[in-house]
């Protein structure tokens, strides 16, 4: 049996993937929205786009969370790379692909998302802590292993990355302007950031205030690099 690829599909499909991926590492930063509202999640995601983000997580945590997708995607998904984050199984998986979220992230090994995603050609983020889920991660297939819980520092990242340095690491926690320098010398390709950016204006309810932080910390990560 002859197969035959239609060509411009499949270049359609993966230019599609690598350039999310392109989004995240080339500005190495992905900004995690998981806020108590979907009016707060899509405000402070625009205030964040509108300071330079090019990579937003929107959480399933968050109530209304897919609509939020998809509002960003509408706006924004020719420009931003609109994710969803907190993806736990294939069910939500395929909820968050159908509400336009061009990456996936989980906080744990999720064969199942990275499955799901895989079949639809979506880019996956999946969560991993210790060297074996990291290795495990990479195997099932996930695009980027994230590292959670990253409090524990980039001393961790540099002494896992000695082993395996091919594996593309992208803490989440933690991460600050002051400390980016240290996990991008580490060998990490991203950082994810959340309420020190996404919760910016709850003082006033200035949204300027999150597009403030986001600038601030994506000139870190710049200068980090």
């Amino acid at each position: 049996m002859i197969l035959f690829v239609d060509l411009d599909v499949f270049s359609l499909v993966m230019h599609k993937k690598l350039d999310t991926l392109n989004r995240i590492t080339q500005t190495g930063t992905v900004v995690i929205v998981r806020l108590d509202n979907a009016d707060e999640a899509y405000r402070a995601s625009e205030a964040a786009i509108a300071g330079g983000i090019k990579a937003i997580e929107v959480t399933l945590s968050t109530p209304g969370a897919l609509r939020v997708i998809e509002r960003l995607v509408e706006t924004h998904g020719t420009d931003v790379a609109i994710g969803a984050g907190t993806v736990l199984d294939s069910v939500s998986a395929y909820a968050s692909i159908s509400a336009g979220a061009s990456f996936l992230v989980s906080p744990h090994l999720s064969r199942e998302m990275i499955r799901t995603a895989n079949r639809y050609q979506v880019p996956t983020i999946s969560g991993a802590y210790t060297p074996t889920e990291i290795v495990e991660s990479a195997e099932e297939g996930a695009d980027i292993v994230k590292l959670f819980p990253a409090e524990i520092g980039a001393e961790y990242a540099r002494a896992v990355l000695a082993p395996l340095s091919h594996i593309a690491l992208m803490p989440a926690g933690g991460v600050t302007p002051s400390n980016a320098k240290a996990w991008f010398a580490a060998g990490v390709v991203a950082v994810g950031v959340g309420s020190s950016i996404t919760k910016a204006a709850r003082p006033d309810g200035d949204y300027s205030r999150v597009t403030d932080a986001a600038a601030h910390f994506l000139k870190a990560v710049n200068d980090a690099r």
